[in-house]
């Protein structure tokens, strides 16, 4: 069984990275030499082809990271350095929700240490080199700790009475575990609108005028109640622009970022808001929230079945049987399911985006702005026009701009 457990993990990590790598190749090399029709207006040849050098850059440099991280993995992997940490975490706790505590830790910064420079280069190169990079060394290295703090005291939060539920109740902590976790999931909501959010970025409600008066008439007319509208300083970091929804109930935000005000017509930004609106009431966040919980408790079941097994502990050439090892070991061994249910998520947001779209369309009955504003803001964050499918299948988030803007017209 240790030699399926083995297979299982080491095939898992490869395909995935055979996939990711040969969709990136595809993608960066399914560019087109002319603009595609009906983009004239906000690309030129010169940003079109600085547009496809973005996605070059971008693409080699997600290759060399995810490659480097394959190697890292499969060397802790062959070489049995999780035992070495377990060993090493066990002689300097005495109790197993400390020692739990320090193995992710210590990995976690293991982890962030050897990412840093990718990231590094990614925001002082790629996106500097672009004219994106809006971020300093302070802002990066605040930010970074910010990082740090947070997930000391919310993956403690998290990890704490998981390591004691599995431990103390057994067969029974799953499902106590899942109950938690579904409080978080829940939780996290009113709890980054007030205090993760603001911990990274100024909000600022918006200034009396056209735009305010306008968004909030339409939020009137599809009887929708913001709690807020705020003004995201998102040109603190970078020049990229956007908007998004967050929160339940008095915790809803709109928040839009200062660079989407700087470039946008008040009815383009009203379509934005359309948009994101239409996600609520299309009970998309609702039905996030309640697919995460399922997968939750299925991965939580199932990791049950598997906390004991010696022998899938013994693929990282560990000896003792622990619940925090056992996460580690586990979200790799379910990594082949865990691609699958990417596909899905991804597909079912990408359906979600479309009717959003539609949503926004139908509710403002201007499908000029919309057009508009999905090509203006494609332009000014030099986006893919061109994606390949096998890239957009396995990972886009949201359809490709040109297949938006063809449902938008078909309505």
């Amino acid at each position: 069984m240790e030699e399926t457990y083995y297979f299982i993990i080491i095939g898992a990590l490869i395909v995935e990275y055979l996939l990711s790598t040969i969709s990136s190749v595809l993608n960066m090399n399914s560019i087109t030499t002319t603009v595609p029709d009906g983009f004239q207006e906000f690309y030129d040849d010169k940003k079109y082809s600085k547009s496809q050098e973005y996605l070059k850059d971008k693409t080699k440099l997600g290759l060399y990271s995810s490659t480097f991280s394959l190697i890292v993995t499969l060397i802790v992997i062959q070489f049995g350095l999780f035992g070495f940490l377990d060993e090493f975490v066990r002689s300097n706790s005495t109790h197993y929700i400390i020692s739990g505590l320090l193995f992710f830790g210590i990995f976690f910064v293991i982890n962030d240490i050897l990412n840093t420079p990718f990231s590094l280069f990614s925001t002082f190169v790629v996106e500097e080199k672009y004219g994106f990079n809006k971020t300093s060394i302070h802002t990066f290295i605040f930010d970074k700790l910010k990082g740090y703090g947070l997930t000391i005291v919310l993956g403690s939060a998290i990890m704490v009475p998981i390591f004691y539920f599995f431990n103390t109740f057994e067969d029974n902590g799953w499902w106590i575990a899942w109950a938690l976790m579904t409080a978080f999931m829940i939780a996290v909501q009113p709890l980054f609108v007030h205090v993760i959010a603001p911990m990274f970025n100024k909000f600022t409600p918006i200034e009396e005028g056209e735009l305010k008066e306008a968004i909030e008439n339409f939020a009137n007319n599809v009887n929708f109640p913001i709690g807020r509208i705020d003004v995201m300083d998102g040109s603190k970091r970078s020049a990229h622009s956007n908007a998004y929804f967050s929160g339940f109930g008095k915790s809803r935000r709109i928040a839009l970022f200062d660079t989407l005000l700087d470039k946008h017509s008040t009815e383009e930004i009203v379509s934005v808001v359309a948009h994101e609106i239409g996600h609520y009431k299309k009970k998309h966040i609702i039905m996030g929230t309640i697919l995460g919980v399922i997968e939750t408790g299925i991965m939580l079941f199932i990791f049950n079945l598997f906390m004991n097994d010696s022998e899938l502990f013994a693929v990282f050439s560990v000896d003792t049987v622990s619940i925090y090892c056992g996460l580690v070991f586990f979200s790799m061994l379910y990594s082949p399911v865990s691609m699958v249910t990417s596909i899905f998520t991804t597909a079912l947001s990408r359906k979600n985006e479309f009717e959003a779209d539609a949503y926004a369309l139908e509710t403002t009955q201007k499908p000029e702005p919309l057009i508009s504003m999905l090509k203006g803001l494609s332009a000014s964050n030099l986006s893919h026009l061109t994606p390949h499918p096998l890239m957009v299948f396995l990972s886009y988030s949201h359809p490709p701009v040109v297949d938006r803007i063809a449902a938008v017209q078909l309505k």
